[in-house]
């Protein structure tokens, strides 16, 4: 049920889970309201709440194990999301969503909240492609990754949350790609989404109000809640407890409510420790503990899927800010070159809202206002590249700042120079193709060309240098490489840390590529045979 208030969408009568579940007696401690210090125990001590973290949990506690989830983000839930861009991106995503590479070349969007990513993700569900898996298996040596022993895991989560493809018409913003594809002959396909009796309303990124998408908040971690399991929010893993070979825990603090300030020292003790906190927080807490690093390579091999976009006008109302955000997508253009060409990328739209648009979109003065103004009738395109497959293509690294909190350098090398500019030619071509009046790259110099052959002139004399162009990402993976080999990465197939006893790590940070493809069902999918081995050792 819902009404309309201001030209504000203010959805009524939905349950909220964590408010009920806390009614009911489950267990959790908010720590920006604690006031002395605190102290706990566990058989396995979870460090993140997202994909891999709340994957983690869940399966942790139904195997009887003790379990606690530490998180550094807020909690929060349906009755607290309304929508609205400024409130969610500055309490719910990392750094406020200003998280960035070093150079200020990449913006990184990363969820900060109970549900990590998963909480503001847009929904998109793939699996990693065999492409990728095949990579890993015959590149970097892994064991237990090939498609046929992956696909068990993956339709078990799947089924766990409720993965299909989107049965609804996608939106206009959207269904570009399908018209623009169509046209040309090039290939697409409507994205699978972990929803279950979704609104359509479009505002993912900010929340889901209905609790229909099926992330983290809503499906695991309650469940591993139910179970037993207890949750620490609003608090920060500053360092392992190393003792001699052994992890036996974390010591940390809370987080007043503004995310930055210190509350109460915090200590989980735990038989086991489970990472799971991002290829950028991951590296970080490892470097602040001093962790045994004998080859360099924490922090080392980090991914981004680069993300170049392009901008259309069409003269037709688009409302890309309504519908389900990413429905359609093309992958015509990610394995054409071979695993190991040029990069390929993957193709897709982001949901057009304001703030959103306003901030990525470039251009200054009355260009912006213009183009703001034409929102209603505008299009968005992005390309995740694929990085890491060669060797011009070594990604990132993860280093500690003078706060001890990570930061990430990462160059944009000729090789994803040359990805970028032949990423904006081919959305350009898709999006005239679908009847575009007017499309620009978004590039600080950049201006809307009425025809395609004016936009490929346009975008080859356009100069390339890190901060003219705008180039995003959504997508951390890597800096805790999985191998079998210790000497080229940080965990094995399983996700044990190579060096140390006690502790494993359970997210994207350990991809040694990027995937090629949005990570969460990637995720998903790993995590869950690895979390299912390690609890059935430590109930040995």
């Amino acid at each position: 049920e819902y009404t309309i208030m201001n030209n504000k969408i203010i959805v009524k009568n939905i349950p909220d889970i964590f408010r009920a579940g806390m009614a009911g007696g489950w267990i959790t401690y908010n720590g920006a309201s604690l006031e002395q210090p605190l102290t706990l125990e566990c058989d396995v001590l979870v460090i993140g709440t997202g994909a891999g973290g709340g994957t983690a949990a869940e399966i942790f506690a139904n195997q009887g194990l003790q379990v606690v989830m530490l998180e550094e983000g807020p909690l929060r839930s349906s009755n607290d999301f309304d929508m609205q861009e400024n409130k969610a991106y500055s309490s719910l995503y990392q750094e406020g969503l200003t998280r960035g590479t070093a150079d200020g070349a990449f913006a990184i969007l990363q969820g900060r909240a109970v549900g990590g990513s998963t909480t503001v993700n847009w929904t998109a569900s793939f699996r990693t492609p065999p492409q990728t898996l095949e990579h890993w298996t015959r590149v970097h040596g892994l064991k237990g990754f090939t498609e046929a022993e992956m696909t068990p895991w993956f339709e078990r989560m799947e089924q766990r949350l409720n993965i299909s493809k989107w049965q609804q018409a996608p939106n206009a913003n959207n269904n570009v790609i399908a018209k623009g594809c169509e046209r040309l002959g090039y290939e697409w396909d409507i994205i699978p989404r972990n929803v279950s009796g979704c609104w359509n309303l479009g505002y993912c990124g900010t929340g889901c109000p209905t609790n229909a998408k099926q992330s983290m908040l809503v499906t695991t971690v309650p469940a591993a809640l139910a179970k037993g399991a207890q949750l620490v929010h609003r608090a920060r893993a500053h360092q392992l407890i190393i003792d001699g070979d052994q992890v036996r825990g974390i010591s940390g603090y809370g987080l007043a409510e503004n995310g930055i300030d210190r509350t109460q020292p915090i200590e989980v003790r735990a038989r086991h420790t489970v990472m799971a906190c991002g290829g950028i927080n991951g590296p970080g807490l490892l470097l602040r503990s001093n962790a045994p690093d004998p080859h360099n390579r924490i922090g080392k091999r980090t991914f981004l899927h680069p993300v170049p976009a392009t901008l259309a006008d069409f003269p037709e109302r688009i409302d890309g800010f309504y519908g389900a955000p990413q429905s359609v997508y093309s992958d015509h253009f990610q394995w054409r070159d071979g695993v190991a060409g040029p990069a390929g990328f993957k193709v897709e739209v982001p949901p057009m809202h304001p703030g959103f648009v306003a901030s990525i979109g470039m251009l200054h003065g009355e260009a912006h206002s213009a183009q703001m103004n034409r929102l209603r009738h505008l299009n968005m395109m992005i390309a995740l590249i694929r990085d890491g497959f060669v060797e011009q293509s070594p990604g990132g690294e993860v280093f500690l700042r003078d706060d001890e909190l990570p930061g990430i350098h990462y160059e944009i090398n000729d090789y994803l120079r040359e990805a970028i500019v032949r990423a904006w030619k081919t959305m350009a071509e898709i999006q005239f193709a679908a009847g575009a009046n007017a499309v620009r790259p978004v590039h600080s110099m950049s201006r809307y060309q009425t025809n395609l052959a004016d936009t490929v002139a346009h975008i080859e004399q356009l100069d390339l240098a890190v901060n003219q162009m705008r180039v995003g990402s959504a997508h951390v993976m890597g800096g805790c490489a999985m191998g079998e080999d210790p000497a080229t990465s940080v965990v094995d197939s399983n996700g044990k840390f190579h060096h140390l006893e006690g502790l494993h790590i359970m997210d994207g940070s350990t991809f040694p590529t990027s995937i090629g493809a949005n990570p969460q069902l990637s995720i998903y999918g790993m995590v869950a045979r690895q979390a299912t081995a390690l609890g059935e050792q430590l109930l040995v």
